[in-house]
């Protein structure tokens, strides 16, 4: 090697250098007092071994204002680039809070819109890590442009490319908005949050006194707001629930997931559900256990685990090929749909079908939750939104009824009527407009009235409304229901159906795009 090279090459590794130390040994130990990871530990840990290639490590501002000439750090407070998650392409970004606060400057930008283009022109996921105290204050508008661009190509993507965020800092101001469009938010409860104006703004405006975590930590958004999918004990903990996120989605919108081999047989019958559903129709049971005792292995990945828990989504595998599985849950609100649940149920759909996921879903519905703020907070519109994502999801739709399932409710959690392939009732199934008692007062109210004995009366006419109507067999007459099983055959009947769709072929009317009910 030449001298004139072995300089070059020395000089190479020290701008290297300069980039790894991010903000300074002193930042980066304050930085991880708290037990959190820097930037590029971050990145280690998501990706496998070895496999991460850096983009743009030299990049920096060009800032003059309020002596930032003075203050450049190679990388610009961001790392950017590609490596693999099991195998499979990423991109991604990992914002360094110890440069400068990790603040998103033009540079910065331009850095995550580089490897969102390649994702995009690629067909692979991309995952942004953000952990910055926002705008930089000294680019001006230049700092908000960069958020524009970002925001565009998260709308771009979407459908596209899968879009996951780990919030692993603060996100504030017009940060959050690039989050909200991507699939997936997960947070690190105590040491992350997301709010579009912070405490001080808020006490000086509305003069409310509130703390960063109650406003917007990983425990709010994931039980009230449903902004977050998935919180986390910490950051290592926050990335390896990325890495298996990633086991159940496709890399694109024209990929297949990727389906894993089981030991688990696809005829296993499931002798426990014959006993699982309770005989008294009120009482509740954990559609959890239904879920286990069918996929493969007994494992379910649930989303949104804390937020609206009337209704259940999230990832299993059937016969290793994964799937999306929306079901009611008798213990919460006895199952009935509200607004968040509706939210919930149709965010999920939409991302199944936009990336070839088949939805199983498990029914027992009595209705739509009764009341005032329902209704003035517009649970017209938001279940309006769960019956469009069903209605227009192409993908293999398969339903199991297992109790309930009453008038408005019952159509919109995947019926036949909404385009589903295949409907399986329990013999305990009631599909109705509803629950016997409510329509025997309504049809039969003179005559229970007029009744020596009502409360007799009413007994005999519910029990002969149970007879004609409470149960899945007037559906299955009309063809609404496909087959009444014995719960046992559950497994066997969903794998079945999924093979029988394997190549079902569904489109809707050509369009610019619909007009989902927001």
């Amino acid at each position: 090697m030449s001298e004139i090279m072995l300089q070059k090459i020395q000089d190479l590794e020290k701008r290297n250098d300069r980039a790894f130390a991010g903000g300074g040994a002193d930042k980066i130990a304050k930085h991880k007092q708290n037990g959190r990871l820097t930037a590029r530990e971050r990145v280690e840990v998501l990706l496998d071994p070895g496999s991460f290639v850096e983009t743009d490590r030299f990049m920096t501002h060009r800032c003059t204002n309020f002596g930032m000439e003075k203050n450049k750090v190679p990388g610009d407070g961001i790392i950017t680039g590609y490596g693999r998650i099991n195998g499979k392409l990423v991109y991604l970004s990992s914002q360094d809070f110890t440069v400068n606060g990790g603040s998103m400057s033009r540079t910065q930008a331009n850095k995550i819109c580089k490897v969102m283009d390649l994702a995009l022109k690629n067909g692979a996921p991309f995952i942004s890590i953000n952990d910055s105290g926002g705008a930089r204050i000294q680019e001006g508008i230049e700092s908000l442009g960069g958020y524009a661009d970002i925001f565009t190509r998260n709308v771009t993507s979407s459908g596209v490319i899968p879009q996951i965020t780990a919030i692993m800092g603060p996100c504030a101001g017009g940060a959050v908005y690039s989050p909200s469009i991507t699939d997936f938010v997960f947070m690190v409860e105590n040491t992350s949050y997301m709010f579009v104006t912070g405490p001080d703004v808020i006490k000086t405006v509305t003069h409310e006194d509130v703390t960063k975590e109650e406003l917007g930590g990983a425990v709010t958004h994931s039980q009230k707001s449903g902004v977050c999918h998935f919180t986390a004990n910490d950051d290592k903990h926050c990335l390896l629930l990325i890495r298996e996120l990633m086991n159940f989605i496709p890399s694109n919108n024209l990929d297949d997931s990727p389906t894993l081999g089981t030991k688990d047989s696809p005829d296993r019958i499931v002798e426990a559900l014959n006993t699982l559903i309770p005989d008294n129709p009120k009482k509740p049971y954990d559609m959890l256990q239904v879920i286990s005792e069918v996929v493969d292995e007994g494992y379910f990945l649930e989303v949104h685990k804390n937020f609206a828990q009337n209704v259940i989504v999230g990832y299993a595998r059937m016969n290793g090929r994964p799937v999306g599985i929306v079901a009611n849950q008798p213990q919460i609100l006895a199952g009935c749909l509200n607004i968040d649940a509706s939210r919930k149920a149709a965010r999920f759909i939409r991302f199944c079908d936009a990336f070839n996921i088949p939805i199983i879903s498990f029914v027992d519905v009595p209705g739509f939750l009764p009341g005032r703020d329902q209704e003035w907070n517009g649970i017209i519109t938001h279940g309006a939104k769960l019956l469009y994502a069903y209605a227009e999801a192409t993908v293999p739709k398969i339903t199991v009824i297992t109790r309930k399932a009453y008038g408005g409710a019952y159509i919109v959690m995947g019926s036949k009527l909404l385009r589903a392939d295949v409907n399986l009732a329990y013999p305990s199934a009631e599909i109705a407009v509803m629950g016997a008692e409510g329509a025997v007062n309504i049809i039969h109210r003179e005559k229970i009235a007029k009744a020596e004995n009502p409360a007799a009366e009413r007994a005999k006419l519910t029990a002969e409304y149970e007879q004609m109507f409470s149960n899945p067999y007037v559906s299955a007459d009309l063809g609404y229901t496909d087959e009444v099983i014995e719960p046992a055959l559950t497994r066997k009947r969903i794998i079945d159906s999924l093979e029988m769709l394997r190549n079902k072929r569904d489109t809707n009317p050509p369009k610019k795009h619909g007009n989902i009910p927001l």
